[in-house]
């Protein structure tokens, strides 16, 4: 929820009656509806203030003050009935998905969920879902898919995704999935897109190295060992090879033209080729755009009782 920053009032300062303290200059363009409480020497008079785009705001003392506590807890319910960003996001292996998806997390606070950590939390926890996933999984086969639709529903009905919206990494996978979560009413604002060539992505991946001993992923190209000691114990995964991961993407884009045609009046194709920051920069230009378009939910309940 949006919290207005407002300057602290000195006990003298509040038992002087005059104009309702400025806003700061961090106060959010847009409108939005505070109550505030002046103290005077020998009675309180409650304002009502508007703060409208232009940052500037008008009060007046309310006809019946002992409704200021009402009237304060109708504004509290507007701000958090604002509709959350909902995102989906998706792009081939190696396209710098997981990169942009905690750029965005971090900017805009999004419950950032991918299937899969899901379907490991599920196991490691032992739930019944969790259960038959794992068995599937030894087995070498898929997990069905109303087993992970459920998860993903469940995991995007918490409260923290609720309120501060949610981001979806790498989800859905196929058609069936889709309209699965389409059955379920669940659809984003905004379906985001990487697009990298294959020759780029062969080369991201083929030069893939990981240092066993720290985690970290290094590439022979773009992000090389600080020294020789650590580029000697650096290791390949068995399926970084030009030859499987072009499988890969086989599979990856197969999957994507069946999911596109259920989201693509929503669609924004981004250019994943270019710097991580010119790809966020335009991904932050779309989502920006899209959070202007949102109905102000807390401006029109709270016009409704600043008249």
């Amino acid at each position: 929820m949006a919290s207005l920053a407002l300057p602290s009032v000195t006990a003298t300062q509040a038992a002087k009656p005059g104009p309702p303290p400025a806003l700061s200059p961090s106060t959010p363009n847009s409108v939005g509806a505070v109550i505030f409480s002046q103290s005077l020497e020998t009675s309180r008079t409650a304002l009502r203030c508007r703060i409208n785009k232009g940052r500037r705001f008008s009060s007046r003392p309310l006809r019946n003050p002992s409704a200021v506590g009402e009237q304060s807890a109708t504004i509290v319910a507007a701000l958090k009935t604002e509709e959350p960003l909902k995102v989906m996001i998706s792009g081939a292996p190696a396209s710098g998905k997981g990169t942009q998806c905690e750029l965005i997390k971090k900017k805009y606070g999004l419950v950032h969920i991918a299937a899969g950590d899901l379907l490991r939390a599920e196991i490691a926890s032992g739930t019944e879902k969790g259960k038959v996933a794992k068995e599937y999984m030894e087995k070498g086969m898929l997990v069905p898919d109303e087993i992970v639709v459920m998860m993903v529903k469940e995991r995007l009905l918490q409260p923290d995704a609720q309120e501060n919206g949610w981001l979806l990494d790498g989800y859905p996978r196929s058609f069936s999935q889709a309209k699965a979560l389409e059955d379920l009413g669940i659809r984003p604002d905004i379906f985001i897109l990487l697009e990298v060539s294959e020759e780029d992505l062969v080369e991201r991946v083929v030069g893939r190295r990981l240092d066993p001993v720290t985690g970290k992923i290094y590439h022979l190209k773009y992000s090389p060992p600080e020294n020789e000691e650590i580029a000697a114990r650096l290791t390949q995964r068995f399926d970084d090879t030009e030859e499987k991961v072009k499988l890969r993407l086989q599979t990856h884009h197969q999957n994507v033209e069946a999911v596109l045609s259920t989201y693509e009046d929503i669609i924004v194709r981004v250019n994943g080729s270019v710097a991580k920051e010119d790809v966020f920069a335009e991904i932050d230009k779309v989502l920006s755009s899209v959070i202007e378009k949102k109905p102000n939910s807390s401006a029109s309940m709270a016009a409704g009782w600043i008249r």
